[in-house]
């Protein structure tokens, strides 16, 4: 079904935010440092001489130079939007649509702010494209390549380019790249605005490791051991992303999953069809009705393919303020539910994992991650 008028006039005004967000993002970071100064300016004077020997006054004029780094490098990623043939006006925020954060345990951001959207991303950033967030990625990521190439270990390397791996929930890209750097024929979906047009800057404008410097903790101060951790640099990315074997097919397709993956697809979409393989990372407790999710999980895997999963049950839309539906689920009830649906679980195990930790902060969430792998049901089996 194409999209209503007010789907694509909604979509353009999400995008436009997103635009004017990162373009704010240093008035909203700026500000909230100079409320630090003008805090210090409250103080008896003894006080603030004390902290400015500390050196705190030193570190606000960091942390401001920092900002303003951070600022031009987001300022590149949106400097040629056009990309997405969205025209682009600065509009006020009105965000429809939503960025799903994993970042902070038992909070929900439904949506950015313009205080957030920024530091979230660069946060994602850290993660996904920098040797700085490589242990992080190798708790989460490895054991799902894995997983893929024990699944096809009798497929030569040189025939993985004829199966297709679908990557939902692909953030800013770097799982689907690595499947991709495996051989495979990979393809992330992304819904959020925020992703999209970053990862399209990481993948398609940088030609060169380590091309850009990033400062991802100057936002908070709470929990540092030392003035180090707030103010320290991360280069990005770690590795050249157009450094893909060649001929291999790798996309990123936006838009909703349930939309674009749920309905009957036009057969000539690339999208549309079966899946060899489908790694779910982090991304199944993004659904409103996860009945939905796991009968197009099953409906889109082909016969003797695999479904990979590891996550938390963050449940994203509970408790949420925009009157969406959601249905929460304990995990033994969503395996149950996925067996019901088809799948056959296999290699059950917890993993303890973070999700844009900052290493060196004296406080980390860590969660318990389910990893699974999952087979289509064969017909007659029980």
């Amino acid at each position: 079904m194409p999209p209503s008028q007010t789907d694509i006039d909604e979509e353009q005004l999400h995008f436009s935010n997103v635009i004017s967000t990162f373009q704010n993002y240093a008035n909203y970071s700026l500000s909230a440092n100079n409320r630090r100064r003008k805090d210090l300016y409250t103080l008896p004077k003894a006080d603030q001489e004390l902290l400015s020997q500390l050196g705190y006054r030193a570190k606000l004029d960091a942390v401001d130079e920092a900002i303003s780094k951070n600022a031009d490098f987001l300022g590149s990623v949106v400097a040629d939007p056009e990309i997405f043939g969205h025209d682009i006006q600065d509009e006020e925020d009105h965000s429809s649509g939503h960025s799903h954060d994993h970042s902070h345990g038992g909070q929900h951001h439904h949506g950015h702010s313009h205080s957030h959207g920024g530091t979230s991303t660069l946060k994602q950033l850290v993660r996904d494209w920098s040797a700085e967030g490589k242990a992080e990625r190798d708790a989460c990521y490895l054991p799902m390549t894995e997983a893929l190439l024990s699944h096809y270990s009798d497929i030569t390397e040189n025939m993985r380019r004829n199966l297709r791996v679908l990557v939902p929930g692909a953030g800013l890209g770097r799982l689907a790249h690595d499947v991709a750097k495996l051989g495979f024929a990979s393809q992330g979906n992304e819904f959020s605005h925020y992703m999209l047009l970053t990862s399209h800057f990481i993948l398609n404008q940088t030609t060169a490791v380590d091309a850009h410097t990033i400062y991802p903790y100057v936002h908070s101060f709470s929990n540092l051991p030392t003035s180090e951790a707030l103010l320290r640099p991360v280069t990005l990315p770690d590795v050249l992303p157009s450094s893909l074997p060649k001929g291999v097919n790798f996309s990123l397709v936006a838009g909703d999953f349930e939309e674009i993956y749920g309905s009957p697809a036009d057969p000539s979409e690339p999208h549309a069809g079966l899946w060899d393989a489908i790694l779910t990372c982090f991304f199944i407790d993004t659904a409103k009705n996860i009945v939905n999710y796991l009968r197009i999980l099953h409906a889109i895997l082909a016969p003797g393919g695999v479904w990979i999963n590891l996550g938390p049950l963050l449940w994203h839309w509970e408790n949420n303020n925009t009157h969406d539906p959601s249905v929460e689920l304990s995990l033994d009830e969503v395996k149950t539910l996925a067996r019901q649906i088809g799948f056959v679980i296999e290699n059950e195990r917890s993993l303890d994992t973070t999700y844009t930790n900052n290493p060196q902060s004296m406080l980390g969430y860590v969660y318990k991650a389910a990893f699974w792998t999952a087979r289509k049901k064969r017909e007659g089996e029980a």
